[in-house]
């Protein structure tokens, strides 16, 4: 409690400090709003997030759209959306950044849709053995909308302070080769050799705050599954949800959550509440660090990006998923081979057909948030930073769209869970290097 206290004072220093600078910051004509819309659930629907349909009783913590809209002389405005559900299709977040536009002049280029994947959501789409709950799903159309609405509305002058923190004990690279060869994914794992890729441990805030030293919005993001309720089975916006309420009720402003590349890294080895508490103190490290940054424009570019449904061998993925199954996750192994044989019955006819989505490249100053619409392996999302012409380049996976998990070639090489073909995963080979590629075109694109 002492420690957030003083982080908490220091903060407040650090916001003073916008009003002392006065003009002198360059990016005093910086407009920013910002503002969060409800999403109501209950006990009848769907949760996302497992393999078989799931219900709770109750809730902990709000689900939420948080929207963040920027506005500078000379730049379109730019609007970046926080929904917490697992993932949500184009076919759903088109229309809605499109009304966007029509009802708050932010051109639907500059709009970006995020989903911050918590597992402990009603479901907004068709994965695994349950579709989504159309009920719901609406209602989170409508908060998105209601959100950037409210946010555009409250539009004024603003600073922005940033730093680049760290936390690097939350998460870890889940695909841990076993001694058998497979790699994990559910069930024991005390045979394991070793991890198969990197854990991406930044933790990037950018914070907004008024003339008046007030803190307006504050963005974070980093690079883990959204897995853990932490008080019990109940729907959430998951820990970092949690966190983004928690420091709004401390801290004052409005907080929203983005998720990194995470398709490949998990809290294996840290309690949800810990998670929770390791999360918070690193964003308010990371804001007592915070710099003034100069915004010297604000730019988008949301370019479609083409890419086709795999070719698979039905004897082989069975294969593959039987014997993983059978071998790690006991009586109900049967079940969920079931699941993956329904999901590759309803893919084998669209082998090979050719599909369209969205990569986006948001900049805010010298600071740029790169939309891939799929739970991207993180391989891939260390790929886009350390080739990004941009110093400071950040991934927000399931931006605008969601096409599944996009390994990078060696993991598909390895095989797992996240490659099996099924729903959650039928992009060909080599899709997420295709738009490595894309994304660092369109960074060179917006780069002085």
């Amino acid at each position: 409690m002492i420690k957030l206290k003083l982080m908490t004072a220091m903060l407040a220093s650090l916001l003073l400090s916008l009003t002392a600078a006065g003009s002198s910051l360059p990016a005093d004509d910086l407009r920013v709003g910002a503002a969060a819309a409800g999403l109501v659930a209950d006990d009848s629907m769907v949760i996302a997030g497992g393999i078989h349909p799931r219900f709770v009783k109750g809730q902990e913590g709000k689900l939420r759209a948080v929207a963040v809209v920027l506005e500078k002389p000379g730049s379109a405005k730019l609007a970046i959306v926080a929904c917490d559900v697992l993932m949500m299709t184009r076919d759903q977040l088109d229309p809605v950044a499109q009304r966007i536009e029509r009802t708050c002049g932010i051109p639907a280029s500059h709009v970006m849709i995020h989903c911050t994947h918590t597992h402990h959501a009603p479901s907004t789409m068709r994965v695994h053995g349950y579709d989504r709950d159309e009920v719901f799903s609406k209602r989170v159309q409508e908060g998105i909308v209601k959100a950037v609405t409210e946010a555009n509305a409250k539009l004024s002058q603003a600073t922005f302070h940033f730093h680049e923190g760290e936390e690097k004990t939350v998460g870890q690279n889940s695909r841990l080769l076993l001694g058998d060869g497979k790699i994990h994914w559910t069930g024991p794992r005390d045979d394991a050799v070793r991890p198969t890729g990197p854990f991406d441990p930044e933790l990037p805030v950018l914070a907004f705050g008024d003339p008046a030293g007030d803190l307006k919005a504050l963005l974070f993001n980093h690079s883990t599954h959204t897995i853990g309720a932490v008080t019990g089975n109940f729907r959430s916006p998951g820990f970092y949800g949690l966190v983004a309420q928690q420091l709004e009720t401390e801290l004052g402003g409005t907080a929203l959550f983005m998720e990194g590349a995470s398709g490949s890294t998990h809290r294996l080895d840290v309690a949800p509440g810990e998670a929770l508490t390791r999360i918070k103190q690193a964003v308010l490290d990371a804001l007592a660090r915070a710099e003034p940054h100069e915004v010297d424009r604000l730019a988008a570019i949301k370019r479609p990006f083409t890419f086709k449904v795999r070719t698979f061998d039905e004897a082989a993925e069975d294969q593959a998923v039987s014997e993983y199954c059978k071998k790690r996750i006991g009586p109900r192994a049967e079940s969920v081979i079931a699941v993956f044989r329904e999901m590759r019955k309803l893919l084998a006819p669209q082998q090979g057909q050719e599909r369209t989505t969205w990569v986006q490249v948001v900049l805010i100053g010298d600071v740029a948030i790169v939309g891939v619409p799929a739970e991207f392996f993180t391989q891939l999302g260390v790929d886009i930073k350390r080739r990004s012409p941009l110093p400071n380049t950040y991934v927000a996976e399931l931006s605008n769209d969601w096409i599944g998990y996009l390994p990078d070639r060696e993991a598909h090489k390895l095989g797992g869970y996240q490659v099996w073909t099924g729903l959650h995963s039928y992009a060909e080979p080599g899709t997420g290097e295709r738009i490595v590629d894309q994304a660092v075109e369109m960074l060179e694109e917006l780069a002085p």
